[in-house]
């Protein structure tokens, strides 16, 4: 079931808000009449949706979740969705020389785990080469939903939009109504960021106590308060690129 989603229409311009991918999503569009904005935010929660149930590490019925029940078992046909973003994952692997690592929450992590991961790209599988791999794409899936939520915006042919997907995944598509580009800022830093058609993502600890972000070259939680913000024209580059570099700093 989608989840349930708000949304407040004023002068042309449709702010709307629900929960998804475990953060709320916040959505501002404009430049349409208000039937076609609506129906344009329903196809994104109900896509939103789907990528959960497609991703969703912590939930075992989960398409992620059954291949880490049974991908060291033999090769598993996956959706296309799934193996793209797998097939992403392992491509900024190895573009961040091993500080994004979907495997770190793998039994018995080893810093040498990727090269157990095979992807069969003809028949979709995949397949664990290890007992004990899984695969981890909380720190990706938000960024990707970017792309996505881009795709569907497009293809209604909006252009001017604000996404926010936990703070943390930003992007901005055209310009504000009452100027050029975006005006975004980090909580954590303050720093901000004047964004047109770009994305904004972050990654790190940023308040004491929270620590979520394992690092690969030595398989512990990072300790360090601290954030990396990357600006790119793809969430899922930013997503994977933030992570990295933030890890990359306590290396």
């Amino acid at each position: 079931m989608r989840s349930n989603v708000q949304s407040v229409y004023s002068k042309e311009l449709l702010y709307s808000w629900f929960t998804a991918l475990h953060t709320r999503i916040d959505i501002l569009i404009y430049g349409k009449p208000e039937e076609e904005l609506r129906k344009t935010v329903d196809v994104i929660s109900d896509k939103l949706y789907k990528l959960e149930m497609t991703a969703n590490f912590f939930d075992p019925a989960s398409e992620l979740g059954k291949l880490n029940q049974t991908a060291h078992t033999k090769p598993v046909n996956v959706s296309s969705e799934l193996f793209q973003m797998i097939s992403l994952c392992k491509y900024y692997h190895k573009k961040t020389e091993g500080c994004f690592d979907i495997t770190i929450r793998s039994d018995s992590y080893n810093y040498e785990n990727f090269q157990f991961l095979v992807l069969d790209e003809t028949n979709s599988t995949v397949y664990f080469a290890k007992q004990g791999l899984r695969l981890d794409l909380s720190g990706f899936v938000k960024g990707y939903s970017l792309d996505k939520i881009k795709e569907i915006l497009q293809k209604h042919l909006i252009d001017n939009a604000l996404i926010n997907l936990g703070n943390s995944s930003i992007m901005a598509l055209g310009n504000h109504p009452n100027g050029n580009g975006w005006k975004v800022s980090v909580a954590s830093t303050g720093k901000e960021y004047l964004l047109k058609n770009e994305c904004l993502t972050t990654s790190g600890n940023e308040t004491p106590g929270r620590k979520h972000i394992i690092n690969p070259h030595t398989g512990k939680y990072i300790e360090n308060q601290g954030s990396v913000s990357i600006v790119s024209s793809s969430g899922a580059e930013g997503e994977a690129l933030a992570t990295a570099r933030f890890v990359n700093s306590y290396v």
